[in-house]
This record gives structure tokens, C-alpha cells and sequence, in this order.
């Protein structure tokens, strides 16, 4: 099996408009886009398709049942998944990332549940920001980390 680039995993988003940006980015930098569980909107969501704007035949999207049904797909012991969020105390930039690896993000409102959270707790990062502030926008933060990702690949996926 080849590896992609890299691939983005949103777990069961539920903004159209963060889910298009993500498609958008994921095809200017050469990324694989995964979409894992239940969507919170459909795939022909005017919103979705307005912000991913004429990018959509240029990206790869693969809906996935599960997040379960991913790893099985993609063992770890192949790839490397790095979960974004804000439970973590390693930063996002003190990964060394690799062709193929996984970032993942959770849902919007939520983030990522407790039982991925334990289950891979070694494999946990953050972006940092100030204390009295939540979160950043899921969109904004699948960027930060991509971009990391592309910046110490040191090219562009193609």
C-alpha cells in the first residue's frame, strides 16, 4: 500500500464551512482528506461546496464508517497519528512528522472523545494559545499542523 503525503482526519465534523476550507488546504498542500463517522451536515451542503470553492477535483476525500475502522485500515504500526487537542501538554511542533502520518481533529464543539484521548495518550499535542481562551477554529488549527507537517517535509505533496 502506498503511503500518501499526509492525511487529514476530521472526526465526525459538523461545520460544512470548516469541512471545505479543510478540503481546500488539504488540495493546495497534497493531502489526503479523511472523513471519519457521522457528518453533521451532507456532502452536497452548498456551504461545504462554496468553501472548498473549484478545489474539489483536486483533492482526495475518503469517508470512513468509523475512527476504529481507519486505524484498522491504516495500522499505527505502518503510519504515525498525531491527535490535535487541547488536553495536551506536548506542542504540535515537537513532532518530527513523516510522509504518511495522520493528523487527526475532533468534532467541532466537542474535540476528540475520551476514549481516543486514552487509548493514545502518547500521541497527543497542542497548539498553544492563551489560558482564557477555548479553542481555536478546527479549520485554523488542521491548518497550523499541516503546514508544520509541510514545513519540515520541506516541499510540497504533488
Amino acid at each position: 500500500m502506498q503511503k500518501n503525503y499526509l492525511n487529514i482526519v476530521m472526526v465526525e465534523p459538523e461545520i460544512p464551512q470548516n469541512t471545505g476550507n479543510v478540503a481546500r488546504l488539504c488540495a493546495c498542500v497534497g493531502a489526503k482528506l479523511f472523513l471519519c463517522g457521522r457528518l453533521g451536515f451532507s456532502m452536497s451542503n452548498k456551504y461545504l461546496k462554496r468553501s472548498g470553492l473549484d478545489y474539489w477535483d483536486k483533492v482526495e476525500i475518503e469517508h470512513i464508517i468509523s475512527f476504529d475502522e481507519l486505524t484498522k485500515n491504516f495500522p499505527q504500526n505502518e503510519n504515525n497519528y498525531y491527535f490535535f487537542t487541547t488536553k495536551a501538554k506536548k506542542l504540535y511542533t515537537d513532532i518530527k512528522y513523516q510522509r504518511g502520518d495522520f493528523l487527526v481533529f475532533g468534532p467541532e464543539t466537542r474535540g476528540l472523545s475520551d476514549d481516543i484521548l486514552k487509548k493514545y495518550e502518547k500521541n497527543l499535542v497542542t497548539i498553544p494559545m492563551r489560558k482564557e481562551t477555548r479553542s481555536l477554529n478546527l479549520s485554523n488549527s488542521i491548518a497550523i499542523g499541516a503546514y508544520e507537517a509541510v514545513r519540515q517535509f520541506g516541499h510540497l505533496g504533488e
